[in-house]
């Protein structure tokens, strides 16, 4: 059988993360379940085009906007399966028994997260949201049928919550994979944890009642 997964991840300066994770995809490629890497670049000026390139992924380029990004990403992939990951997420090993396992399935489906330094209850909390209020971030990572990703309509070209837009669109239908997505906890550690947390359920909130994504992602930028 061909292999079925088209691996999408969005890039934007990311050349010191970016290796930990192709590595970690690699798992899937000697699996046979990858076809192919698309790295959708939103113009970054360090070497991640270069060495993505030279992992073998195919690199396509365009205005920074991480909706965006994914949209031109997903929109080149020819696999029946999407697995969009984030350039600083690591999948855990054994991550494609999961995988595979799940491709019976029809059903959309996510990581179990954890942080690569500490963050314990934080990642408590994501994983409740996930599997209660059915909000997966990005650094989750999203397997998704290419065909249902189509039909609900993929991700809005906006800069800031395009995975919350995502996931309301599969209220109801997404699932946990029995695997871990290791994200990193760089920017918990700059700026603290309760205020990282703070400010991402913030965002969340404003997005929920109606802020403009632009003002938020000004915001968020911050």
């Amino acid at each position: 059988m061909p292999a079925p997964i088209s691996v999408i991840i969005p890039t934007l300066n990311a050349g010191q993360m970016l290796p930990a994770c192709l590595h970690a995809l690699m798992e899937g490629v000697e699996a046979g379940l990858i076809a192919e890497l698309i790295v959708s670049d939103g113009g970054s000026s360090d070497e991640t085009c270069a060495l993505a390139d030279a992992w073998g992924a195919t690199v396509i380029t365009g205005p920074a906007s991480r909706g965006g990004q994914l949209r031109r990403g997903c929109g080149l992939a020819k696999g029946d399966w999407l697995l969009v990951v984030h350039a600083d997420t690591v999948l855990a090993p054994g991550w494609t028994t999961a995988v595979a396992t799940h491709l019976g399935a029809a059903t959309p489906a996510y990581f179990k997260l954890c942080f690569d330094r500490g963050g314990r209850f934080v990642a408590a909390w994501a994983n409740l949201r996930a599997r209660v209020f059915q909000l997966p971030y990005g650094d989750q990572g999203l397997l998704i049928r290419r065909t249902l990703y189509a039909h609900v309509g993929g991700y809005p070209d906006i800069a800031l919550m395009e995975d919350v837009a995502l996931a309301r669109r599969l209220k109801g239908q997404l699932v946990a994979l029995d695997g871990v997505a290791v994200t990193s906890a760089a920017k918990y550690h700059q700026q603290g944890w309760v205020r990282r947390g703070a400010r991402n359920l913030w965002t969340l909130v404003r997005y929920f009642a109606g802020t403009d994504v632009e003002v938020l992602a000004r915001a968020y930028r911050r």
